[in-house]
């Protein structure tokens, strides 16, 4: 520890002795300075003993003394070392009552004891202090070093919180724990979620302190990784602000976590390629040599009923998004997309990374195994049905529709990327390749429909008329019904009222002349204009199929 006035005063070689301020000797002393101002204080920092021999001061004047006491006092100075037989023979008394009243330390220096004895004191006490400081944070690097190389995080974790005397936790990238020690700092971490996220979004390396003395600890958080965007988060938790060996055992486990954190990553681009080679072999229909090739890795996913998803980065513009949104009457209007899984990481817009981190870091939590393939501009999934990977997409997936029906804020540069994903029905490794086609079909239904997400059971259990929303469908009916809407438009009949009403009807001519107020003579003589406006013959399923599908393309918002 720093030196002391108590530990100055037992030094033998200087041979102080105490007149004031017992009681605070246990005060460290940062330094020891000689000055004979009158006004000393503009030059101190705090934490000085001042060493004086009166030279300019009136020490034995009571209010002079009480001043300049309580100058110093307030200045952060923790004792004041006073110099007998140079000026006065011995401290006058003034300054004895005004420091006993202030509550300063006041020592008296014998004459045989030179002011550079005491500095030398200090300075080698200092000196000392920040070699065992040193010394034992190379000690604790050296523990932390070998329980990440033997027990791996947790480990590095608990040799962490001991060395700190406190607490210590690890958070993904998403913000959530991935471990602490010891056990119980598992809860006091999750509360720290939302303080990790916002540390998430400064630029690496960062850290921030939460807590305080009112509180239940001192929490420091720093990001983890080289990168723009941080890997993960440590948080350490003490009851006082670290010492010069603590700081050091803390920064030692933010290089060694690095460094795990940068393995993972070639670890990871391994594990992808592993990846992409059981997703081509299970849609090529080789499921054993799927199995083979993944081994441990994916073996479990593979031996239970899987989803797969396939998502698509789609540039939308700015102005598009606001105009859409705008659009949605009714639907609540967030100042800016503020759900907390919108982006999980920052992964520099791209929504891709974002849905791949919400994944993984789900599946990691849980224990189960995910594949994960990027493509291009897709991403491929094969996630446990039911698990966490799952449900964690379809979490995200609702985050981001709930931020769509909101206003955004235009992007610098009119584009910014949205994500659309398609989700199979439940499948095994032998109807792999049907699941892809599933995702695809649910990928291609989501991009019509501006949605998220769209799961295949969804699309087989609905209508297929929202598909009619389509703008090649509705092309081709505006094209079908045009000489219909443009005979109608001259005043001579309502022949597209009178088509719907008896396509609505089956074909029942009474029903649907009743339906519409008119004799059904009339009804056939317009649906006879019908067939030879259109040329066509309503005879004909097919064509009151197609005439049917694009009067609701027509209809369809």
């Amino acid at each position: 520890m720093p030196p002391t006035l108590a530990s100055l005063v037992h030094h033998s070689a200087l041979k102080l002795t105490v007149r004031a301020g017992e009681d605070r000797l246990d005060v460290p002393v940062r330094w020891a300075h000689v000055s004979e101002l009158a006004d000393p204080v503009p030059y101190m920092e705090g934490g000085e003993l001042l060493l004086i021999t009166a030279l300019k001061l009136d020490a034995e004047d009571p209010e002079a003394m009480r001043r300049y006491v309580r100058r110093l006092a307030g200045a952060g100075v923790v004792g004041l070392g006073f110099a007998v037989g140079v000026n006065y023979e011995e401290i006058p008394e003034a300054l004895v009552t005004a420091a006993e009243e202030e509550g300063l330390p006041l020592l008296e220096v014998p004459r045989r004891t030179p002011f550079l004895a005491i500095s030398k004191a200090v300075s080698a006490a200092i000196a000392a202090d920040q070699y065992k400081a040193v010394t034992a944070g190379f000690a604790a690097q050296r523990e932390l070093t070998r329980q990440a190389q033997t027990g791996g995080p947790e480990g590095l974790l608990a040799a962490l919180a001991a060395q700190v005397d406190g607490w210590a936790a690890l958070y993904d990238a998403s913000g959530a724990v991935v471990a602490a020690a010891p056990e119980w700092a598992g809860r006091r971490a999750a509360r720290l979620t939302g303080d990790v996220q916002r540390l998430r979004d400064r630029p690496a390396p960062a850290s921030s302190v939460v807590g305080g003395p009112e509180n239940e600890d001192r929490v420091e958080l720093h990001t983890v990784g080289t990168g723009r965007r941080p890997r993960a988060a440590l948080a350490v938790g003490t009851a006082a602000t670290l010492g010069t060996a603590e700081r050091y055992a803390v920064h030692s486990a933010i290089a060694l976590l690095t460094l795990t954190t940068e393995r993972s990553r070639s670890l990871q681009a391994a594990e992808q390629r592993i990846g992409a080679a059981v997703l081509r072999m299970l849609l090529a229909g080789e499921p054993d040599h799927a199995r083979a090739v993944a081994g441990g890795l994916y073996g479990g996913l593979l031996d239970a009923p899987f989803r797969m998803m396939v998502a698509e980065r789609v540039p939308v513009s700015a102005s598009a998004a606001l105009a859409r949104a705008e659009a949605r009457a009714g639907a609540p209007a967030l100042d800016r997309p503020s759900a907390a899984a919108l982006a999980a990481a920052d992964t520099g817009g791209d929504p891709l990374a974002a849905l791949a981190d919400v994944m993984e870091s789900a599946a990691a939590r849980a224990g189960e195994a995910v594949l994960v393939v990027p493509e291009g501009e897709r991403l491929v999934v094969l996630a446990a049905d039911g698990g966490a990977a799952a449900a964690a997409c379809a979490e995200y997936a609702a985050a981001l529709e709930t931020a769509r029906t909101g206003v955004r804020e235009k992007v610098p540069g009119g584009e910014e990327d949205e994500l659309v994903v398609g989700l199979s029905a439940p499948a095994g490794p032998i109807a792999a390749s049907a699941a892809y086609k599933q995702a695809e079909q649910a990928l291609s239904v989501a991009r019509r429909r501006g949605r998220v997400l769209v799961e295949h059971e969804q699309m087989a259990a609905g209508s297929v008329l929202p598909l009619l929303a389509d703008d090649a469908v509705r092309a081709f009916a505006d094209g079908v019904l045009r000489p219909l809407y443009e005979h109608d438009a001259t005043g001579r009949g309502d022949l597209v009222a009178s088509l719907r009403a008896w396509l609505s009807r089956h074909g029942q001519w009474d029903a649907a002349a009743a339906d519409l107020g008119v004799h059904r003579h009339t009804l056939r003589y317009r649906m006879r204009r019908v067939e030879e406006i259109l040329g066509r013959s309503l005879d004909d399923p097919d064509v009151r199929m197609e005439l049917w599908l694009a009067l609701k393309a027509t209809s369809t918002d």
